[in-house]
């Protein structure tokens, strides 16, 4: 009885592998190579590193016309748009958490980068 049992648990495990197969749908869409070459060469730094006070600095080669900062949830906990584009932004926010952040800067010319920070308690 327990060989056949285990017999059938076999049969229904070794059927379940085999029935499972992975698809990949591959879509082609049409992408300006101007965009991707100017999104490639766009230089950002953001310092300093990691964030230790309420306020940090982003540097671009291109002037940056908005900003904005999420948490890992995507609650959004900075959000500026500048009427006057600067190539250097000062952010200060209001009592930051400690936490990993995303910072998506949106340039002049319409090219969206999105960077990694870490902000740390002042020590």
């Amino acid at each position: 009885m327990k060989k056949s049992l285990l017999f059938i648990l076999f049969i229904f495990y070794a059927s379940g592998l085999q029935a499972q197969k992975d698809t990949v749908n591959v879509s082609s869409y049409p992408v300006q190579k101007n965009a991707l070459a100017d999104a490639g060469t766009t230089n950002i730094s953001i310092y300093p590193v990691p964030i230790r006070e309420n306020f940090f600095t982003i540097r671009s080669e291109n002037k940056i016309s908005s900003v904005r900062i999420t948490n890992i949830i995507g609650q959004d906990i900075f959000k500026e748009k500048y009427n006057n584009p600067e190539p250097i932004t000062k952010i200060m926010l209001d009592n930051p958490k400690r936490g990993m952040y995303l910072v998506t800067i949106i340039l002049d010319d319409g090219t969206r980068v999105v960077k990694k920070i870490m902000i740390e308690q002042a020590e």
